[in-house]
């Protein structure tokens, strides 16, 4: 079988491989220039890390992977603790896997190394796909310029605007969330006293929350925070904004975070957007997969990883030979109830984060610490339906 992806993010790359590991023939068509660094950190959780080992891309990450001591969280302005859970170790025992943080760039370059070694020629940039077209035998994409390139399905891995999802279910806009994000990384040795926790540590406040990671070996502190606005900012990885509207936005917050934001060599800030789970992926033979399919908030660190299921399993669904309209059929069926699961889970978290007032947060995050505290197996199992789940062995 020849499947043609069009983008060269994570699951397009992801995608990719899955297929070429099972002797298909592969084309990955990027409208960038190249494959560049793009983006900041990735937390990758235990079920994210299965399908990179079964990809072979896990042995090209063990030298910038930083894998965390504790997920933290704390209230934004006094950096009170209320809980912190063990996760280096813990996570292998408890989910067979690692929890790890790496940098975007990184983890995509590891994926272009792969499916290079298994494809030489796989991979084009500087692509841009106008379209698609398809009779009952062959699909085909139409490239801006009049080139078309035909194959047997074809995988629109092109994000939150993807093309393929436009034509395949309508123009229709994504839905503003009501949240911008900024975005920043730093070197730890420029953060002094105020260097993020070895780990990964959510800051909780009015309307608003951060996240701090570590990234490449623990050498670079990583920075989000997202922030309730009424109005959308410009959407995009590479919209820079302004130093002090993050200063204002995170005022008399903790010194770790101010420190992060007024270290930083460049903020990016873009509106956060998602849809409603979407009633297919699939027309005939062409299908989607990862923020084209069901785009989400970061707020569970899913988006790339339910991205890497979806490839997977999409994969193994391909590799049947049934019809590939049947294979698509199938593999929206596998998907479906868990990404939209991830998705309500992460607006869920977003709200549990941004609580306001004393009173009302004491109410909802003194259980909270309480419960990590006496019972913290139990607040772990709350993630096992997330973390324990092994798309390798879906299909």
């Amino acid at each position: 079988m020849k499947a043609l992806i069009v983008g060269g993010g994570i699951g397009g790359l992801a995608s990719a491989i899955a297929l070429a590991q099972r002797g298909h023939a592969v084309s990955v068509l990027e409208q960038a220039p190249e494959l560049s660094e793009i983006g900041a950190g990735l937390q990758i959780a235990p079920n994210g890390w299965r399908v990179l080992d079964a990809l072979g891309v896990t042995s090209l990450l063990r030298d910038t992977l930083f894998e965390p001591e504790k997920i933290e969280m704390r209230m934004g302005r006094s950096g009170i603790r209320i809980f912190g859970l063990q996760m280096r170790g813990y996570a292998e025992r408890r989910w067979r896997a690692p929890y790890i943080h790496i940098h975007r760039a990184d983890l995509v370059d590891a994926l272009a190394i792969r499916l290079s070694s298994l494809a030489p020629d796989a991979l084009r940039t500087g692509v841009t796909v106008k379209g698609y077209r398809q009779d009952r035998g062959q699909s085909a994409l139409l490239l801006d310029g009049g080139e078309t390139l035909s194959a047997d399905v074809v995988i629109g891995a092109d994000g939150l605007h993807s093309v393929i999802r436009a034509q395949m279910l309508g123009p229709d806009a994504p839905r503003y969330t009501g949240n911008v994000a900024w975005r920043a990384v730093v070197p730890v040795e420029n953060l002094g006293d105020q260097a993020p926790p070895p780990g990964a540590c959510i800051w909780a406040g009015d309307k608003r929350h951060a996240v701090t990671t570590r990234l490449r070996a623990g050498t670079l502190a990583n920075f989000v925070g997202m922030v309730e606005e009424p109005e959308p900012s410009p959407e995009g990885w590479r919209v820079e904004g302004h130093k002090a509207d993050a200063r204002v936005a995170f005022a008399g917050w903790h010194p770790v975070v101010t420190t992060v934001i007024e270290q930083a060599p460049v903020l990016n800030r873009w509106a956060l957007f998602d849809r409603a789970p979407l009633p297919r992926w699939h027309e005939g033979r062409v299908g989607l997969l990862g923020d084209a399919a069901h785009p989400m908030l970061p707020s569970m660190a899913q988006g790339a990883v339910q991205a890497l299921e979806d490839a997977w399993i999409l994969a193994a669904a391909l590799d049947t030979h049934d019809e590939p309209e049947a294979d698509f059929k199938r593999y929206f069926d596998l998907r479906i109830a868990r990404t939209a699961r991830v998705q309500k889970g992460s607006a869920a978290n977003a709200r549990l984060f941004h609580q306001g007032g004393p009173l009302r947060r004491a109410a909802i995050y003194g259980p909270m610490a309480l419960g990590a505290r006496i019972l913290p197996g139990l607040i772990h199992a709350r993630q096992d339906w997330v973390y324990g789940y092994d798309a390798t062995t879906v299909i």
